[in-house]
């Protein structure tokens, strides 16, 4: 151990420390009674955030201490992508691309369509989607449920003119009075997170942050909520889990999870903010996202095992004091036709 840095124990009770400095400000708050402060929400589209931080008691060893989860599977879509699907939509109509009555077309791993479908349902927007044959067919069901038109294409690299983003684009073009929506472009998805997950994040720890693990699709979650942890303690490390064959672990090569992991890198991932990349197995995350499930009651998917794996990882390296975040991005109900097939 380097001279300066925590010891397990020493991180352990410097946790516990921040916790009941914690529960004593919430009591106080609250005036010591505890009680929920009621809330009517005009539409499904207000209850969107404001997820819960969560500790891990029984995966991983005495590090778990020191790890928070932050469970997006309670937005109402079931994903952390709530959060940018009526972003990407007002920023839609700001540019005046899409107009009322118009369709919502993206190319997604199925949680950003889901996001969309929600808000395209509350707004009056169609919509219409295209999804990598690779991609769960519960999240396929979950879109259609929402009364959106789901295509699905063979998972190619984007170089391949038949890849799902470029068949989205020319469905958008083609298509009257149809937006593109452009979620790994559009820079309303990162400041989407910098204005609310980052701040949450901030908030709800007191700022005893040590470090920030989140994966990378568009890049949006790490790039945002980097940025804006980088803002509050620049000495904050940020961690991005990253699928084996992915391109920023490297070498490119095919992997199953979803939603995170690309063959190239999308305009709203800033490389930047993140210190450094962990490279996590497709079978690995999918063992810890159903041992998430059985030992901890958190039913989340395939991506959130990898970035719990990669979270327990820091939790043991890192010198900074103060809490290791992890955000588990969705549910594991998206997944009950490959991760958790053979549970059921």
């Amino acid at each position: 151990m380097q001279q300066g840095e925590l010891s397990m124990a020493e991180a352990g009770s410097v946790v516990r420390k921040i916790e009941r400095k914690l529960q004593a400000k919430a009591r106080s708050e609250k005036g010591g009674r505890g009680v929920r402060e009621k809330r009517i929400a005009d539409n499904v589209l207000d209850v969107i955030g404001g997820t819960p931080l969560i500790r891990l008691n029984r995966v991983g060893g005495p590090e778990r201490e020191r790890v928070l989860v932050k469970l997006e599977a309670i937005n109402p879509g079931g994903s952390i992508k709530d959060r940018i699907g009526l972003a990407l939509i007002r920023s839609a109509e700001a540019s005046g691309r899409l107009k009322p009555g118009g369709t919502v077309v993206e190319a997604t791993a199925g949680n950003t369509g889901i996001g969309l479908a929600q808000a395209a349902c509350v707004l009056g927007y169609h919509s219409i989607f295209v999804v990598p044959d690779k991609m769960s067919v519960d999240k396929i069901r979950l879109m259609q449920a929402y009364g959106a038109t789901v295509h699905v294409v063979p998972d190619v690299p984007r170089i391949d003119p038949n890849n799902y983003q470029h068949v989205a684009r020319q469905l958008a073009n083609s298509t009257p009075g149809a937006a593109y929506m452009g979620q790994f472009e559009e820079e309303s998805n990162p400041e989407t997170h910098y204005r609310t997950t980052g701040p949450e994040i901030w908030s709800d720890t007191d700022g005893q942050v040590a470090a920030f693990v989140a994966g990378a699709g568009t890049g949006g979650t790490i790039s945002g909520v980097g940025r804006y942890l980088k803002d509050c303690n620049p000495h904050i490390e940020i961690i991005g889990a990253d699928p084996i064959g992915s391109i920023f672990t490297g070498p490119v090569a095919p992997f199953r999870l979803e939603g995170m992991g690309e063959d190239y890198y999308p305009k709203t991932l800033d490389v930047d903010v993140v210190d450094r990349w962990i490279a996590v197995g497709d079978d690995d995350a999918f063992d810890m996202a159903r041992r998430l499930a059985r030992e901890e009651g958190l039913l989340v998917g395939g991506s959130s095992g990898a970035i719990a794996l990669a979270a327990l990882q820091v939790a043991k390296e890192t010198a900074n004091p103060g809490y290791v975040i992890a955000i588990l991005p969705d549910s594991g109900r998206n997944y009950f036709s490959n991760i958790f097939r053979e549970e059921i």
